[in-house]
């Protein structure tokens, strides 16, 4: 038998824990016991913007977002396990068109049917659902109002051959507004040879759903081959990444999402764009935490929160790694994770588990600022 959500097991659980901090622990292992304990040394967490229960009225009440934008983001923030915290927990699908549906769905085929991914949110307790145009505009009448809709407004498709890497517009903003989006959502390839028309593209785009009231989310990946260099993958380096995501804040994003830094200096070790030297003395160390904090500094110091990426399923130890990037995202300052695949490429009900646990370690008190 198929598990399918039920709708009203979310909203029976709320902010019933499912893992303790113990649990939490446990669940990560010895090796990962200094993520618990680590007190920053590089960007003090006393220069940070701190995430809260009142976001709109602690980041956005002096910023040009009128108000039915400033509305638009308190939905997203007081909706679900984690509504009223200051964190987000998003449920984002569009890998089927991103990834192809075949490759995406194939392991779980009821999200062919985009009812069941919106169910999926819900019963997750998820602050949103981000997904297609057509995902949403499908169910826009029976769920708009009881969930969050943020619509994922470019993508990089993959029938044409050769494959190519560019992030073009599948509607428009107006479009958006009218199946009942709270947000949108948008991806930019920083770095690419299409890099400077999607800034353009995607500035004018965030300019139209803010006039309407919408509040904007921005994936800011990287995306070059001579990022690579010498086997190691300077995509997720934190200088990178962090500068994106300073781009990402400078075209008025209310959130950003990016990938969770696993290395340093790539600007150094590719030789080019700018750099300082106290970026990797000062502002910076190995560890994750920090190499995070990096990129929460460059989101306005905070002020715009940053979700870190789940990434993608790597089977049994999905929930450790989720539970793992959260922690790291709280810990640095974070404001969330936006969880997919982990998620829907598993039995739903492993998925609800997997989202539940890491609501948990933005519930947890026990767990703080580094």
């Amino acid at each position: 038998m198929i598990y399918l959500p039920t709708l009203d097991r979310s909203q029976k659980l709320l902010k019933n824990k499912v893992m303790t901090y113990d649990e939490i622990v446990n669940l990560l292992g010895k090796n990962n016991e200094d993520l618990f304990t680590h007190e920053s040394k590089t960007i003090s967490k006393d220069m940070l913007h701190k995430t809260s229960g009142n976001v709109v009225d602690d980041q956005f009440i002096n910023s040009n977002r009128n108000p039915q934008v400033l509305k638009s983001i308190a939905s997203l923030y007081n909706h679900g396990r984690l509504g009223g915290t200051g964190y987000l927990s998003i449920l984002p699908i569009d890998q089927g068109i991103e990834h192809t549906g075949g490759a995406s769905f194939a392991p779980n085929p009821i999200y062919f049917d985009p009812e069941h991914i919106i169910k999926l949110a819900i019963e997750g307790g998820c602050n949103g659902v981000a997904t297609t145009y057509g995902n949403l505009a499908m169910m826009s009448r029976k769920y708009a109002h009881k969930i969050p809709f943020v619509v994922k407004i470019n993508h990089n498709e993959l029938l044409t051959y050769p494959s190519k890497f560019d992030q073009i517009m599948f509607g428009s903003i107006r479009e958006a507004w009218n199946l009942g989006a709270t947000a949108v959502g948008a991806t930019i390839y920083f770095g690419s040879e299409e890099s400077s028309r999607q800034i353009v593209e995607v500035a004018q785009a965030f300019e139209e759903a803010h006039s309407l009231g919408m509040a904007t989310i921005l994936w800011c990946y990287t995306r070059n081959s001579s990022f690579k260099k010498d086997g190691i993958d300077y995509h997720v380096a934190a200088d990178l990444t962090g500068q994106a995501n300073h781009l990402g804040v400078t075209i008025q994003a209310d959130v950003i999402k990016q990938k969770l830094p696993e290395n340093n200096e790539g600007f150094t070790t590719i030789n080019f764009s700018k750099s300082h030297p106290k970026m990797y003395s000062d502002l910076a160390s190995d560890n994750p935490i920090d190499l995070c904090r990096y990129q929460v500094a460059n989101c306005y110091m905070g002020r715009i929160g940053l979700i870190n990426s789940g990434g993608a399923s790597g089977g049994d130890s999905d929930k450790a790694d989720a539970v793992k990037t959260a922690v790291i995202n709280k810990r640095a300052g974070g404001s969330g994770l936006i969880l997919g695949r982990k998620a829907f490429q598993r039995p739903v009900a492993e998925g609800v588990d997997i989202l539940n646990a890491v609501q948990d370690v933005y519930l947890e008190d026990k767990i703080t600022l580094a």
